[in-house]
Order: C-alpha cells, then structure tokens, then sequence
C-alpha cells in the first residue's frame, strides 16, 4: 500500500524540479483546490473520499500484478489445508486400526486443523523473502503475456482437430495396406 509520502513523491517525480525563487505549494492545498484545514471541524466528505484514496486504500487496480500474488498464496493454503485433511484424515484411521477408543475420525477436529496447518504453511512461504519475490516475478512476467482471442483459439482448435482427423485416417489406410501386403509376402490366410 502507498503511504501518503509516496503519492506525494510519485506526484513531484514527472514535475521539473522547482526555482530557487519558487515557493513550493502549501500543504492546505491541492490540484484539486484548497482542502480542509486538519484542525478544521467541518470535513467535507469529498475530502474524506479523497484522503482515504491518498491513505492507501487499496483497489484491484493499484495493487496491479500482487493480487495474483495474494490469490496464489490463497489458493497454495487451500491446497495444503485439502491435502492435510485427507492425511490426518488417514492418519486417524491408522491410530483408530491401533487404539479404537479414538473412534472414526471427526471433520469437526480434522478440517480446523488442516486450515490450520494450510494457513501456516502459507504464511511461511509468505514470510520467505525469496519465494515471494519468486511469486511476484513470475506474475510480473506473466501480465507481460498476450493471450490469444476467442477466434484464434477457434481457429486454433479447429486445425488441430482436422489434423487429428486426417492423421487417424491416414495411418489407418496405412496400416490396411500393410497389413495386406505383409499377408501376401508371408501368405497370410
């Protein structure tokens, strides 16, 4: 998220830098126009909008490529937090096998504890400053990417498809016709 230094530092670095007998602009106020004084006691909620955008929150668009990030991690939990629940799951059908007063296992126990153990692992590759920065290369080049559109996955498809068909068939002729002239030089039946 931007702090409302950076906004400010991202807004002067397109700006040429200023006269020495130029005033900077005060802090009261904006492109905009003037805005409210902070010791003001009237706050116009246009101002408001405007200070929370400043803030940093945070849209889809601003968080450009690290919402891939965010969703890859996301659904890596899930994934963990799926797969330790058919492990525990196993696990406490193993020790039911050596210890039945354990009984049959109990989603109530096995799925929080998956989550848990899902939400842990993510937050530790999180923490590794290596694969995250791993993670947001591999979103950065991929938004590089162009995709294809409907009709050239259309067309796409389509080639492959007659391909496929023409192939088949022409190695079933092949085939029948080898077959045919292997039973006449070995005197097949």
């Amino acid at each position: 998220m931007s702090t409302q230094e950076d906004i400010k530092r991202e807004g002067k670095e397109g700006e040429e830098p200023e006269e020495p007998g130029e005033e900077a602009p005060s802090a009261a106020t904006s492109d905009d126009g003037p805005t409210s004084d902070p010791s003001s006691s009237e706050s116009d909620p246009a101002d408001e909008a405007n200070a929370d955008a400043l803030a940093g929150a945070a849209s889809p668009t601003q968080l450009g490529t690290r919402r891939f990030v965010y969703a890859a991690y996301f659904a890596g939990a899930i994934g963990i937090a799926f797969l330790m629940s058919k492990v525990v799951d196993l696990g406490w059908l193993r020790l039911q096998n050596w210890r039945p007063v354990l009984g049959e296992p109990k989603d109530e126990v096995v799925m929080p504890v998956s989550a848990l153990i899902g939400g842990l692992a993510a937050l530790y590759y999180w923490r590794r400053t290596r694969a995250r920065q791993l993670a947001e290369e591999v979103a950065a080049e991929m938004s590089k990417v162009t995709w294809p559109t409907r009709t050239e996955v259309t067309n796409g498809t389509f080639v492959v498809i007659v391909t496929t068909i023409i192939s088949t068939v022409f190695f079933a002729l092949m085939d029948k016709f080898w077959g045919f002239v292997t039973n006449l030089v070995y005197g097949g039946s």
